[in-house]
């Protein structure tokens, strides 16, 4: 088998002897280069699997060298090389299209590992095709989901951040996923993190671990999360929540690529791949005060939106089959058919809880419906647009109901239901003094479905 070659491209003699020396031992041939004409022309005369470039050239910039090779070879992997804290020349170059940067002076640990990422980057763009690994993961057939599977499978390859956007329940985490499964770290650990459920006290234990001893109640030594996500990805969801001295933190992590447990006296090299999301506005948050603009910057070199599902024209029914499929398969029972009248309704409801209301829906409808036959009323859906009035509902004693879902004495289905929900909410809450975040707990509910509920119900 050949052996693969790599291209060092830097004025400082005493760098190209480092990297071809530490690349050589790594069984690479290397060839160098000093400006970015003789660059050019080798990359035109041979094809590289790995490309090393200084930031600043005597006759150019590596910036023109990171986007002539994402533009004519797209399956070469290129880092940046720069000067100790040059944080913002990073950042430009990975959003170019660098896979990453190294700075100098080179660490030989993390060249090793970052060549060794690159490469298996190389071979994973050749050997799949991400439309097809992510197609199970991320079902729909619109054009706009098409994009994002395009999209997921080229920003995998990179090791730049990636911010993912994105209302409430439209698959931020399975995008996260599917970003770290088609990359070259996927056999390596994914961590997922929600940064609203940890106490404001203990995340920097919970980030960057402690020594025994540190403070009370540290009985032994601890990893963070960055340890446990080492040559993997961490993926911080809702990143909006992190209070600012936590966000310090975090940046001077980013920028270092090492962690500081509590308690340690020097700090641990972390090889992490940095995934965020949250459904806030974080643009906004920096304007407020309320979200470190640097950090913003540092997270945000790429950002990739989820669109909601009142978007993806004609998704609906596709999902709707697939989730319940899905739990069919996990109930051991044949799924259940989802009768034209209620697809119908599906396609005409706006779902503002998008993926994971309707996940919902059809889970409630599921429980609902008889003889394996999902009808209209079996969804419960909320009539769109409008809030429900005295006309929407059944007036006389013992009048009829055409839909089918009336019961006697006039009270419907939906009335029967939602007063069982009404009086369960009022209950709890009686018993959690109130506390929202508390009665959510209780009732084995998000928050935000919490919200819903008690301004559906009309709450107070």
């Amino acid at each position: 088998m050949a052996k693969q070659t790599v291209l060092v491209v830097d004025d400082e003699r005493d760098i190209r002897e480092l990297l071809a020396i530490t690349l050589g031992r790594m069984d690479l041939d290397v060839d160098t280069a000093a400006n970015v004409s003789d660059a050019k022309r080798m990359l035109g005369e041979t094809h590289y699997d790995l490309c090393f470039t200084d930031m600043r050239l005597p006759d150019g910039t590596g910036q023109e060298l990171i986007e002539l090779i994402a533009r004519s070879h797209p399956e070469t992997p290129i880092a940046m090389i720069t000067a100790y804290g040059n944080v913002e020349a990073a950042v430009d170059a990975l959003k170019a299209g660098a896979f990453d940067f190294v700075s100098k002076p080179v660490d030989i640990h993390m060249l090793r590992r970052l060549v060794q990422s690159a490469l298996r980057a190389g071979q994973a763009t050749e050997q799949a095709s991400g439309d097809q690994v992510t197609a199970s993961r991320l079902v729909g057939e619109s054009q706009v989901m098409k994009d994002v599977r395009a999209r997921i499978a080229k920003l995998a390859r990179s090791q730049a951040p990636i911010y993912i956007s994105g209302e409430s329940g439209v698959g931020k985490e399975l995008v996260a996923r599917s970003i770290h499964e088609l990359g070259p770290r996927a056999t390596a650990p994914f961590v997922p993190v929600n940064c609203g459920a940890i106490p404001s006290e203990l995340m920097e234990s919970e980030f960057f671990g402690h020594k025994k001893g540190s403070f009370t109640g540290a009985h032994a030594d601890k990893e963070g999360l960055f340890q446990t996500a080492h040559g993997g990805t961490l993926f911080l969801d809702e990143v909006a929540e992190l209070p600012l001295h936590m966000q310090v933190k975090l940046l001077r992590v980013i920028q270092e690529k090492a962690v500081r447990p509590i308690g340690g006296r020097g700090e641990v090299p972390v090889d992490v791949r940095i995934l965020s999301a949250t459904h806030k506005d974080l643009g906004r948050l920096t304007q407020t005060g309320q979200f470190r603009q640097d950090l913003y910057y540092r997270i945000n070199v790429i950002e990739l939106r989820v669109p909601p599902l009142r978007e993806r024209g004609g998704d609906i029914a596709v999902l709707a089959r697939h989730i319940l499929k899905r739990m069919a398969e996990q109930a051991g029972a044949p799924a259940p058919t989802l009768q034209p009248a209620a697809l119908k309704a599906l396609n005409e409801y706006d779902f503002p809880g998008n993926v994971r209301e309707l996940e919902n829906v059809l889970e409630r409808a599921i429980a609902l419906c008889e003889d394996g036959l999902i009808e209209p009323p079996d969804l419960m859906l909320e009539p769109s647009g409008h809030e429900p009035d005295e006309d929407d509902f059944d007036e006389g004693e013992g009048g009829d109901d055409e839909s089918g879902s009336g019961a006697k004495d006039g009270v419907g289905l939906d009335d029967y239901i939602s007063s069982i929900e009404r009086e369960t909410i009022v209950k709890v809450l009686k018993e959690t003094r109130y506390n929202k975040t508390a009665a959510a707990r209780k009732l084995g509910i998000t928050f935000r479905a919490l919200r819903y509920k008690l301004k559906k119900l009309g709450i107070d």
